[in-house]
């Protein structure tokens, strides 16, 4: 239905090219036009070109004269669906998604087909789980658009989540059988194959699905999802022997790929260690630069075979200064005895790298000396190794060691301040993760890490200004936070709060 309030050529000319300075985002330009309009006494209240002044202003920030305008130009045009939809745009700005539903549908009372406002509200229904919502409406944009390919996969989509697969299947099926059949498949037909196979799985019929992949995977472009797929599916339906042969092929392609190696030791229903253990060798000698394979043998082995194996894998990780080293076999404390030996072989390097600039004394002649960073490196992995086992003291001792020996690294503070909190002194470590983010005050992980301690020290203002190296200009700290929903500062805040005894401010960060 159009406006109650048409404008005549010249002036709508000029309506046009506020929506599209609109779109271009040349928002200046846009008040320009409007300003033209309006100063016209005809047109001062005419209701559309004042909605669009109030969502340009909104663009550029101005919320509350935004609001004025678009509020004026709906009580001059309550027939507008141009009003209702920029109000319902006004409303989703501020994340009223409800507000700008009620908007959304004022609006198609006055258009019904208009396309862009059934798509803005189908996003909205998604965003507010209103399924049988979102189903109607991208029923009403395949009606509208019924030769276009988004609005089949919309429509089938909403049935997916609503968990009607056969309804799902039965649009996506329609759609492919009008497509024109030939040999050039694109990408896009490629990845609906995929997903309507995803969505046979997720029926529970994995046999169809199996099926339905074998006979498409010559139309599909992405092959490796192709594999993956037919070994889980033969998996899951204990063909083994096929699924055996996929992953195989999976490794061939990435033997960096832990899970392919998972899947392949249960295609092979391998159970005993020694078994797993073997297989890992087997791959090990076949593909010698591969990290799983050497990594996961570790997990199997026992005694002086874990000792030999653990002893080259931790070498070679420190003469390349694997940081993460530690994190890496830290699922291996469980064990007390591989604890001890790691233990004694970081000690044995200690000792012989200072002496000889070896991992062993009895290694002086093979070879040239490990590079000066193989040291730090077993310092910093034992006194992480020591903090895990609650042995502040020695933890302390070779962190101190691994500073005094590269007093440049920002990771050994970071773990200094750790080691202290684990101690239970937030204050020590408040105090090194400051140092650390003196080091790099570019760096925006070290930045937040930094905040988080100084708010576990009840440190706030400092917190607080700290992240405001990292937030928005022209608006608080606080304010940014909050907008970026950054739940750790407010909770974090809400304790240090409690901690001071300042209860109602600790409710008011929660509430």
């Amino acid at each position: 239905m159009p406006s109650s309030n048409p404008l005549p050529p010249k002036e709508n000319a000029l309506f046009k090219r506020i929506l599209k300075c609109y779109e271009g985002k040349q928002y200046k330009n846009g008040l320009k036009f409007a300003k033209q309009i309006l100063s016209n006494p005809k047109y001062t209240e005419h209701g559309e070109t004042l909605a669009m002044k109030g969502l340009t202003l909104n663009c550029l920030g101005r919320k509350d004269e935004a609001y004025e305008y678009v509020r004026r130009g709906l009580r001059n045009d309550l027939r507008s669906h141009v009003c209702w939809h920029v109000y319902g745009l006004l409303q989703r700005s501020d994340k009223k998604y409800d507000e700008a539903i009620k908007c959304y549908r004022n609006a198609l009372k006055w258009e019904r087909d208009n396309i862009q406002i059934l798509r803005d509200l189908s996003l909205l229904q998604i965003q507010m789980r209103d399924l049988e919502g979102y189903r109607d409406t991208r029923y009403q944009l395949l009606m509208l658009r019924p030769t276009h390919r988004a609005s089949w996969i919309g429509y089938a989509m909403s049935f997916h989540l609503l968990e009607e697969y056969k309804n799902a299947l039965n649009i996506l099926e329609t759609f492919l059988d009008q497509q024109q059949k030939g040999n050039n498949y694109d990408y896009e037909h490629s990845e609906l194959l995929l997903y309507q196979n995803l969505v046979i799985q997720e029926s529970g019929d994995l046999r169809e699905a199996l099926k339905h992949l074998e006979a498409s995977q010559d139309q599909i472009v992405d092959k490796l999802t192709v594999k993956e797929n037919l070994g889980e599916l033969n998996l899951k339906l204990k063909c083994f022997d096929k699924a055996a042969d996929y992953y195989e092929q999976l490794i061939q392609r990435n033997p960096e790929n832990t899970i392919y190696y998972k899947k392949l030791i249960e295609a092979r229903q391998l159970s005993k260690a020694e078994d797993i253990l073997e297989f890992y060798l087997k791959y090990t000698e076949q593909f010698p630069r591969a990290m799983p394979p050497r990594r996961l043998q570790i997990n199997f082995a026992s005694g002086e075979q874990f000792k030999n194996l653990v002893d080259k894998y931790v070498r070679k990780a420190l003469s390349k200064g694997v940081p993460p080293l530690f994190v890496d076999l830290r699922s291996l404390y469980s064990d007390k005895s591989k604890v001890e030996i790691i233990e004694n072989l970081l000690l044995q390097y200690v000792e012989a790298l200072k002496k000889v600039g070896k991992y062993s004394e009895s290694e002086v002649n093979n070879g040239p000396k490990e590079p000066a960073s193989a040291l730090l490196w077993v310092y910093y992995y034992l006194a992480q190794h020591y903090d895990y086992l609650n042995q502040t003291e020695n933890a302390i001792n070779y962190i101190d060691a691994a500073i005094e020996h590269t007093p440049t690294l920002i990771e050994l503070f970071v773990t200094k301040g750790r080691i202290y909190k684990h101690a239970g002194d937030p204050q020590e470590a408040y105090r090194w993760l400051d140092e650390a983010q003196a080091l790099d005050t570019a760096d925006r992980y070290i930045n937040s890490k930094c905040a988080k301690y100084m708010l576990r020290a009840n440190h706030i203002k400092e917190a607080e200004e700290t992240c405001g190296k990292f937030t928005r200009e022209g608006v608080s700290a606080m304010e940014n936070l909050n907008e970026m929903q950054c739940m750790w500062f407010q909770t974090e805040c809400a304790l240090a709060y409690q901690r001071l005894e300042k209860i109602w401010r600790s409710f008011k960060k929660v509430s």
